[in-house]
């Protein structure tokens, strides 16, 4: 792909980001008019145009055409649309208004779906405190299915894709109950960790749809991805402020509802809370647009900081890295975030702005995290090479491989990025095309390692 193509591919995943976050618009409608605008562009380029100015007329004829065309370029005055002479205010209209109810009656009952789901093993005698292994495993099967069939449902999935949704989450279910593992398992450990993980992916498979081959749904489920977990946390947040007056004002009254807040209270209200988050991603979007990418922008400098002054002290001691399973777990999720910063940040940066400081720090966040990495995978080998494998070091060992690979190419593009060589198209593309890695990663470790290390 030229580099002109790949400028015109981030106009139009800006534009279409814009029609998609208006809740009157079905996915064929935006469809339709993101066609409309393609054959408008053609047209012009055809007639010798360049980019920018086929992207640009072609704009203002929709805008002539279309009230949603003219509130976007309304919007993005600043830039590509100080040419545009625009009038008129769009409104939401009855339409809109019936979709939004039906979305909060659908997303009422499937959070109440999730919260049931975790209380229906008590019947058959499975209670928290005696069996905490079987919860462990099955908590994100009480509350991902109803969330994947809230999208699903929302977007107008196929019966095709609502079949595969069902066989992948009985999948994840056959994973986590079918293996004997006793308590202290490394698999449970393991298994617990990747399916979610699996299972989340699965809920990418609802959220894009029967768009799955498509790069821009793909990074639209990775904005999802950060902006869920950013309501999610917040109600957490919440729900800890609700749990702690809970109790202080009933026991002032001399009553204990310790069993009630720990049994149905937080079990329940947090498998509702993963159906509630993501309606709310779905519903508000322009408002955590305003708080996750200043969440990025806050965290970037810091871990960035953090990771070189962890690589300083690595050089100044000489000491090695602890590779046992908790220190594994660790080193894996600070690169787990690193990725997720540098995700979440690619997804909600402007495609069409110039390489600025932001992306120069992103870069050393990247490096850092790449230095590390080899760092503990070089441990991590020395001491399969003395002492044997374990479940938890092969699982470390080949998420590093992964993460090895994404954050090498990553650092290169950004680099280019950083040069004006490499368009930002071509990385956003990179992370959209690895994310099936990550997920057949994590059904791997959930299906094939505890029989393969004799469910240790």
């Amino acid at each position: 792909m030229t580099d002109r193509q790949d400028e015109l591919e981030a106009q139009f995943a800006q534009w279409r980001q814009y029609v998609q976050r208006r809740p009157q618009l079905h996915g064929s409608d935006a469809e339709e008019l993101e066609d409309h605008l393609r054959g408008s562009v053609a047209e012009l380029l055809a007639a010798g145009l360049h980019a920018d100015e086929a992207f640009l007329v072609a704009v203002k004829r929709m805008g002539s055409l279309d009230e949603l065309s003219r509130e976007f370029a309304r919007e993005h005055s600043e830039r590509l649309w100080k040419q545009l002479v625009l009038t008129g205010q769009p409104e939401d209209g009855p339409v809109a208004e019936r979709r939004s109810r039906r979305d909060l009656l659908v997303m009422v009952g499937a959070a109440a779906g999730a919260a049931v789901s975790v209380k229906v093993p008590a019947l058959f005698g499975l209670g928290f405190d005696e069996d905490g292994a079987f919860y462990a495993t099955n908590f994100s099967l009480f509350a991902l299915p109803w969330l994947a069939g809230f999208l699903a449902w929302r977007r107008q999935a196929s019966k095709a894709l609502i079949g595969v949704l069902v066989a992948l989450f009985v999948l994840g279910a056959v994973g986590a109950n079918v293996y004997s593992l006793g308590d202290e398992s490394q698999s449970l450990v393991l298994t617990s960790i990747h399916l979610p993980i699996a299972l989340w992916f699965v809920v990418g498979l609802a959220y894009v749809a029967d768009e799955l081959r498509a790069p821009r749904r793909r990074m639209d489920f990775i904005r999802f991805t950060g902006e869920w977990f950013v309501y999610y946390v917040l109600i957490a947040l919440g729900g800890g402020v609700l749990v702690a007056f809970t109790l202080g004002t009933f026991e002032a009254i001399g009553v204990s509802p310790e069993d009630f807040v720990v049994q149905w209270l937080i079990p329940c209200g947090a498998a509702a809370a993963v159906v509630v988050a993501g309606w709310l991603v779905e519903a508000k979007q322009s408002v955590v647009e305003n708080i996750a990418p200043v969440l990025t922008r806050l965290f970037t400098p810091l871990f960035a900081a953090a990771l070189l002054a962890f690589l300083v002290a690595v050089g100044v001691t000489s000491d090695g890295i602890d590779v046992e399973r908790d220190a594994l777990i660790l080193f894996d999720l600070l690169l787990v975030v690193v990725l997720g910063l540098l995700l979440y940040t690619i997804s909600a940066r402007d495609p069409l702005a110039p390489p600025a400081l932001f992306d120069k720090l992103q870069l050393a966040l990247v490096v850092s995290a790449l230095a590390i990495d080899v760092l503990v995978l070089l441990e991590i080998v020395g001491r399969i090479t003395e002492f044997g494998t374990t479940p938890n070091k092969a699982a470390a060992l080949g998420e590093n491989v992964i993460l090895l690979a994404n954050l090498a190419w990553s650092a290169w593009l950004l680099l280019g990025l950083l040069r004006r060589t490499t368009p930002f198209a071509t990385l956003e593309r990179w992370q959209t095309t690895y994310l099936p890695v990550f997920a057949g990663w994590a059904w791997i470790v959930v299906l094939i390692f505890p029989p393969v290390f004799d469910y240790l």
